[in-house]
Order: structure tokens, then C-alpha cells, then sequence
């Protein structure tokens, strides 16, 4: 049987005063009124039945995570005790999934990202899915073309000869970088040969329980307690004891960048991963002065080139004579940042927690 995962466990400190400890950037309603969360999981509706479709959070997140997605089972949102990076999260939900159906195919998603046309990611989730299932050693990933040289994101380079129809959207992989350096990236991307690698990926469970077995062999017996436990009296006793005890590692890290029978396809689409108030200049239109508004209530005089957002609609933000300058205010902290200097948000926080013992956070 074919299941999807979504992986909603980030807290998005790039996107801080808005998303805070228990509540994450997934659950903002930037968009529209809309969460990235329901978008996402709209995305999966028509190619997996709604039983099948199962959310990994944090288990301070699960309440605003069921509350988001209200329709889904509340058995479908598997709450991680901590935090354990995306192989630990992905090893969980296999484990799951493969105690209860040997043959099961798993669709990986992440919450934080926007993609557009719907259409585009439908045509390829059912190739990867169909190609998966035919061919159960496969592990495939999906690569976007490349805009700049990020060095948050890990490179794909796929073979210039496709698989055989039908999988003629299927290429191999033939090289695996995750998050290289600056100079790197900027050659992968003047090459011209590389695409980002999206973090979504379709495996079979087992295949994927056998990867880590081989390639991060600490994983092993965590997973097997777990699996052992889960559905039983002893589930989340076991869960807690257990899955702290996962290494801390991403799966590109641990599996992707090692692994043997690595595919692809391109996603012609628009891709946006929402870490950072940036990423708003790709989905919210600017405007006259290119200031980016996402206010109930708002009054700008002589202001340019700045991100204002407030989820309050009962509060003003009035600016005057702004340039090139994030405006984010909630009920209890108010940003003020220069645009280019966005990056430096995680060691804000890192202050504010010495400062505040975590108040704020």
C-alpha cells in the first residue's frame, strides 16, 4: 500500500517572533488565511487515501498540528519525544508503517515548502511511486532547478539518459552533495548539470529500514524496540526511551549521499522552501514600493523594500521612512532586522534565551 509522510517537526527560527517553540512556521496563516501545513496536505489529497497519510511533529506541536488538520485521524500524527533530525523521523515512521504492511511504499513531504503548479508534483509523485514499486532497491528523490548557489540545500546530479518508458522521468543519480560550500555550489550551479535536492523522497519502508541498518547501524536496535512496542500497552513508554537514543543526522547525511541505487526526477515547478522571511518576496505580491505587507492593518509613508507582517489584525503598524528593513510583531516580541541580516536570527535567539530563560521562545 502507498503512504505519504509529512514531516512538520521544524520550528522555522528564521521566521521568529512569529513561530515560537509550540508554534511552528507550518502552522502561520500567511498565506491566504492558509498554513503551510494545510497546503501541503491538500497537495496529497487525490494521490493517497486519507488513512495513509501521517504527520511527524514534535510532540509540543501535536495539538495546533490536529487542530490544522482536523479531518485526519488523530492516531495519523506520530509525536517525536525530541528531536532527532530527519533520519530518526523517517526511520520512525518506516518502522511503523512496515509492522503493519510489509510491502508498504512511503511517500516522504516536508510541511515548510510551497509548490506550484499542483499539477506538476501529482505527475511526479505518481512516477516516483510507480517506479518505486517496481523496482523495491530504489531510492528516489526529486530535484529543482537551481536559482543561486544555496548552501543551506544539498545537489543532484542526474544522468543525462532517463530510465526506460514508462519511467522516462526517472534519471540516476549520479552524485549526492548535501550543503557544500559556497565555491561549490556556485560551480554545481554554472555547470548547469546539478538541481537542488527538494528533501522529499518515495521508498519502499524496508528498503529504506535496510539503509539504515547498513549505514547508520545505531539506528538499528532504537527502531526495532520501538517497532516491537508500538500498538501495544508499552508504545510510548517505549517511544521515549527509545527513539532519544537515535543518532541526530540528517537522512541526505546518513543514507542519501552513500547509498547505491539513488534516482531522480526533475520537478518543473515552482519550489519555494518558506525558511525565512525572504522566501515571502516569492509568494506575497509586493507593493507599489516593493515592501512586502502581511498586516490586518497597515500605514507606510515613504517606506521600500521591507517585509511588514503582523498577525494581529487589530493592530496598526504604522512605519515612516523604512528602507530594506523586517517588521514582524506578535502580541509579546516585535522584530525590527535589516533584510540582510536575517541570517543572523538563530544567534538573536541564542541571546534571547541566556537573557529570558526561554520566555520568549
Amino acid at each position: 500500500m502507498d503512504f505519504a509522510v509529512i514531516m512538520a517537526g521544524g520550528s522555522g527560527k528564521r521566521l521568529w517572533p512569529l513561530s515560537r517553540q509550540k508554534r511552528p512556521k507550518q502552522v502561520l496563516r500567511l498565506l491566504d488565511g492558509q498554513t503551510l501545513l494545510r497546503k501541503c496536505f491538500e497537495r496529497l489529497q487525490g494521490l493517497f487515501d486519507l488513512r495513509n497519510i501521517l504527520v511527524l511533529t514534535n510532540a509540543e506541536f501535536v495539538d495546533v498540528v490536529q487542530e490544522n488538520l482536523a479531518e485526519l485521524p488523530k492516531q495519523n500524527v506520530i509525536a517525536e519525544p525530541v528531536i532527532r533530525d530527519t533520519a530518526g523521523a523517517i526511520g520512525l515512521a518506516a518502522a511503523v508503517l512496515y509492522k503493519y504492511d510489509r510491502a508498504a511504499t512511503m511517500a516522504v513531504v516536508t510541511a515548510d515548502q510551497l509548490l506550484e503548479p499542483a499539477e506538476v508534483f501529482h505527475t511526479a509523485m505518481r512516477s516516483a511511486i510507480s517506479f518505486v514499486n517496481q523496482h523495491p532497491n530504489a531510492l528516489v528523490t526529486f530535484g529543482i532547478k537551481p536559482t543561486y548557489p544555496a548552501t543551506e540545500l544539498g545537489y543532484l546530479r542526474l544522468s543525462k539518459s532517463a530510465e526506460r518508458a514508462p519511467h522516462s522521468a526517472v534519471h540516476r543519480v549520479e552524485a549526492f552533495k548535501e550543503k557544500p560550500g559556497l565555491a561549490t555550489a556556485q560551480s554545481y550551479v554554472d555547470s548547469g548539470d546539478y538541481f537542488w535536492n527538494s528533501g522529499m523522497f518515495v521508498w519502499h519502508c524496508q528498503t529504506i529500514l535496510e539503509q539504515l541498518k547498513r549505514f547508520l547501524p545505531a539506528s538499528t536496535e532504537p527502531l526495532q524496540k520501538i517497532q516491537s512496542a508500538w500498538g501495544g500497552p508499552e508504545q510510548q513508554q517505549v517511544l521515549c526511551e527509545w527513539f532519544p537514543k537515535l543518532p541526530k543526522i540528517s537522512i541526505d547525511f546518513a543514507v542519501m549521499e552513500k547509498a547505491e541505487h539513488v534516482y531522480g526526477l526533475p520537478l518543473d515547478c515552482r519550489w519555494l522552501d518558506m525558511g525565512s522571511f525572504a522566501a515571502l518576496a516569492d509568494v506575497i505580491t509586493a507593493d507599489a514600493n516593493n515592501n512586502i505587507v502581511v498586516a490586518g492593518a497597515s500605514e507606510l509613508l515613504d517606506c521600500r523594500d521591507s517585509i511588514i507582517i503582523t498577525e494581529e489584525n487589530d493592530h496598526l503598524l504604522a512605519l515612516v521612512g523604512v528602507k530594506n528593513v523586517i517588521v514582524a510583531h506578535t502580541r509579546d516580541a516585535t522584530l525590527v532586522c535589516p533584510v540582510e541580516q536575517g541570517h543572523r536570527l538563530k544567534d538573536l535567539l541564542e541571546e534571547i534565551r541566556k537573557h529570558h530563560q526561554g520566555k520568549y521562545l
